[in-house]
């Protein structure tokens, strides 16, 4: 059985409902499908529990739905989840939940995209074809943990931060949090705050802010340049934190707006870690040599024992898994080719929704861009 659509979108997260959502506004017929049993799986099941949106919510808007006016200013996760799911009711999106694209190509001969997935309940074969084709499956499809000698041998736990939900379960253990970012720096905080004896490696130069530091400098953005924005935060930046250096936290040599929109990569808002740090509550580690055992050696030579270690390293698309021709759009690596603002479109109707490291901002953008490039084919044919 083969169905056709104008659009498949693949992926239900935020980038393939905004996506839906704007094409619906034109009444641009649309299929969206998801390998997971649910919409923005990655909000609902693999997020910890005291996470927020690092951004205030004027920058965390999907198209043409705001936030309750009594919604605070930073969304806990479980009420972006409430608003997603008032956002699928509004918009009438219907994903359908549970396939697994396993190939997908464009088809010179009848100008379309044709694929094949599988139900994954049933394991029966479902075949689409569409005139336009939209990767929305994510940036964050699955799990980054880098290699590491020993590391299969480990004696205690080893978890990626998409398991973990809280340190509660970590009272009093040796903890050892691998990554800097966000996540890292906040699940650190979430250890030490429960009890655990907390380490985090810090293998890379980053910014550390607050989060209405990071308002300031996006709200000045609009009117000033970034590198002027950016001398201003790392001004304010010094007076809140200090030298950060003597703890093992350096700065990059770009500022942190520069920085995002040169590589994708943010700034750390601080949660409250660089006090711990401070206090010796969260001992600051190089980059790992080697495991055995349950002992991590460290570039500088430095061994300790530990129960656990949460890796806090990211994820990587999986879209070269299944888009079989996607050269004209994605690398090697399963992300856009070109830099933002001119990543979102390839040839033949490819587009791609939320890969540019931009964050929901960035979706917003993706998702108006393709929905109003659809539109304009459409109507001149």
């Amino acid at each position: 059985m083969e169905e056709s659509t104008v659009v498949l979108i693949v992926g239900a997260g935020p980038a393939g409902l905004a996506t839906a959502a704007c094409l619906s506004q034109h009444s641009i017929p649309y299929i969206i499908v998801e390998r997971e049993d649910c919409n923005a799986s990655l909000w609902r099941n693999r997020a910890y529990d005291r996470l927020k949106l690092h951004l205030a919510k004027e920058f965390c808007e999907l198209p043409h739905m705001r936030y309750p006016e009594d919604a605070p200013t930073y969304i806990p996760k479980d009420q972006f989840v409430n608003y997603l799911d008032n956002y699928v009711d509004c918009f009438n999106i219907r994903p359908r939940y549970r396939i697994a694209f396993e190939s997908c190509m464009y088809d010179e001969g009848r100008k379309c995209w044709a694929s094949m997935a599988r139900d994954i309940e049933s394991m029966v074969i479902v075949r689409y074809t569409a005139k336009f084709l939209v990767v929305a499956s994510g940036e964050n499809s699955a799990e980054n943990i880098p290699v590491i000698p020993g590391l299969h041998f480990f004696l205690g736990e080893v978890i990626h931060s998409s398991r973990y939900k809280s340190g509660a379960t970590f009272t009093g253990k040796d903890v050892l949090v691998v990554g800097c970012g966000n996540s890292g720096m906040e699940i650190a905080y979430d250890l030490a705050s429960h009890g655990a004896n907390t380490s985090i490696v810090v293998r890379s130069p980053v910014h550390i802010m607050t989060k209405e530091l990071i308002r300031l400098g996006m709200t000045l953005a609009k009117y000033l340049p970034l590198g002027m924005v950016d001398t201003l935060l790392v001004m304010l930046s010094n007076i809140l934190f200090g030298d950060l250096s003597k703890h093992g936290i350096m700065r990059p040599k770009l500022g942190p707006l520069v920085l995002k929109s040169n590589t994708g990569r943010s700034a750390v808002i601080d949660v409250g870690t660089v006090g711990l740090i401070k206090k010796g509550m969260i001992n600051v580690l190089g980059s790992i040599r080697k495991i055995k055992d349950n002992i991590v050696e460290f570039d500088s030579s430095k061994e300790s024992a530990f129960d656990a270690i949460v890796f806090a390293t990211g994820y990587k698309s999986t879209a070269n898994t299944w888009l079989k021709n996607g050269e004209s759009m994605l690398n090697d690596n399963g992300l856009p080719k070109q830099r933002f603002p001119n990543h979102w479109k390839g040839a033949n109707g490819l587009y791609c929704a939320g890969l540019a490291k931009r964050g929901l901002a960035g979706i917003a953008v993706d998702a108006k861009n393709i929905a109003n490039d659809i539109v304009s084919i459409v109507g001149s044919e």
